[in-house]
């Protein structure tokens, strides 16, 4: 009944139909740029592209237009041709030239040199299963064509006609355009919105240090103050090269002024932090509230959006460092939660899960602290772009190793957890950075060396351009089987754990 209730609740809420729209705008955007990647470059080497779609669309689509044929049809189910051959040829001339073949026995012999591919041999729609995407590209095994769909006559406008290294820039497209479209979003968002920045002096909770630099003698909550007598403004990467370069820092810790003197190729040992992934310092994220999961802890608890946690039982809270710890002592129990809000000191009993989770997400620290507005000339705001983009995606690589743990196996979600990461009410600053950020997570994702992905055929290409060994199409439609069949059972461990997260819980 609980479970009725829940789900009664969830889809008949305003905000689930927000975050929804955003999270299915933000894919949809993403999907096309990706496949337009894939098409982007097989149309450069005069591949002929049989199928452009938006979502999938088995037995009918809900917008398909044929420019050779000059038919747009909506809500249509598909010709009989494309559910019996999706490599795109005629069926009737696809199987005449099968036979034909097949009685010569030419088999893998290129024809039609002279033949040219164009943009109207294309059919381009839209599918009902919002789930992804497809470019299906002539004479290629994927995962709308098989190996037993392709003629044995080797056409010159076919994928496997191809040499090795375009057939590879075609497989990389994607992943190619949908780090290009992070750069150019984040470009924007500067360019038009600037930076917001959060001097040291307003970050009030200070920062959090790495390893070597308690060491040296900073302590966590210190607010940086000045570097070899400069004074040190903004949270910044060009502030963090001149901390790491600073023989003398100097800080402000409890109304104090304290000199910290850095021993010298100090920079070296830094340098190991930042190769391990360790941040070398970062604003300690006050644990302020910015909305709650449906049904955990916090929520029943009466928590809400603006409330600042202060302490978990006896341990104060003044930061999400805290946080954790805190939470961890009090798994599959009831604590005393003392919070903040609007100027008074409330207290509050709340459940905490099994997994030390209350069931908060925090709000960023540009929401919070008094903010600077770096601006961009279009000019600057490219290679700032550029930055942005390479940062997130190098933090997201070094996170992925978390997955192998057993509790990065439990935080996986699906478009549950994707859609929850949206605001609640439409922002278009918060949808382009999520945005941003989502294509950068697609592209690492897709590059990933599992057959399917895009990563899975361009480790084929690289063996066989470094060994000169091309799989069959046999091979091929196998390590896709195998392939479809992982990606199918890690889509429904990640689905599931968001229904045992936002519907069962």
């Amino acid at each position: 009944m609980n479970f009725i209730n829940n789900l009664i609740e969830i889809f008949g809420s305003a905000t689930f139909w927000v975050k929804a729209l955003e999270m299915m705008l933000a894919l949809s955007l993403l999907v096309i740029g990706h496949e337009f990647g894939h098409y982007s470059f097989a149309r450069l080497f005069g591949m002929r592209v049989d199928k452009f779609y938006m979502f999938f669309n088995p037995k009918f689509s809900i917008l398909r237009w044929d420019p050779k044929r000059h038919r747009l049809d909506l809500f249509k189910r598909n010709p009989p041709e494309e559910d019996e051959s999706a490599s795109g040829v005629d069926a009737e001339t696809d199987a005449k030239t099968t036979q034909g073949e097949k009685t010569k026995k030419q088999d893998n012999t290129i024809d039609d040199a002279n033949e040219k591919a164009s943009w109207r041999d294309t059919v381009y729609g839209i599918g009902w299963i919002p789930l992804g995407g497809y470019c299906s590209i002539a004479g290629m095994v994927d995962e709308t064509t098989s190996a037993s769909q392709l003629s044995e006559k080797v056409h010159a406008w076919e994928f496997r006609a191809h040499p090795a290294w375009q057939r590879l820039l075609v497989m990389i497209g994607g992943v190619l355009f949908n780090f290009l479209i992070a750069i150019i979003i984040y470009a924007g968002i500067v360019w038009s919105y600037g930076e917001l920045l959060i001097n040291f002096t307003d970050a009030t909770e200070g920062m959090n240090y790495c390893e070597t630099l308690h060491k040296a003698g900073f302590q966590d909550g210190d607010i940086l103050y000045s570097a070899d007598g400069k004074p040190l403004t903004y949270y910044s990467g060009e502030q963090i090269t001149a901390v790491t370069m600073a023989k003398r820092v100097q800080v402000l810790r409890g109304g104090d002024t304290i000199t910290i003197n850095l021993p010298e190729n100090f920079i070296f040992e830094l340098n190991k932090e930042a190769e391990q992934g360790n941040q070398i310092f970062e604003i300690r994220m006050p644990v302020v509230i910015s909305q709650t999961q449906s049904n955990m802890g916090a929520e029943k608890a009466g928590l809400r959006s603006g409330d600042r946690i202060l302490a978990i039982n006896n341990d104060t809270t003044p930061s999400y460092t805290e946080l954790t710890p805190a939470l961890a002592k009090c798994k599959g129990s009831t604590a005393t939660i003392t919070y903040l809000r609007d100027g008074k000191k409330l207290t509050t009993q709340a459940q905490v899960d099994g997994d030390g989770k209350l069931g908060i997400q925090l709000t960023d620290p540009t929401k919070i602290f008094k903010t600077t507005v770096k601006r961009y000339n279009i000019l600057q705001s490219v290679p700032r772009g550029i930055e942005m983009g390479w940062n997130k995606m190098v933090t997201y690589v070094q996170s992925l190793k978390l997955v192998a743990t057993p509790e990065g196996a439990k935080s996986l979600g699906g478009f549950g957890a994707i859609g929850s990461i949206f605001p609640e009410k439409w922002n278009w600053l918060d949808f382009w950075s999520i945005t941003a950020f989502l294509s950068v997570i697609l592209a690492v994702m897709n590059i990933l060396p599992i057959p399917i992905l895009d990563g899975g055929y361009v480790l084929f290409l690289l063996i066989e351009m470094l060994t000169g060994w091309k799989p069959s199409e046999k091979v091929m439609n196998i390590a896709l089987n195998i392939g479809l069949g992982l990606l199918v059972i890690l889509m429904l461990y990640a689905n599931l754990n968001d229904v045992y997260r936002f519907i069962i819980k």
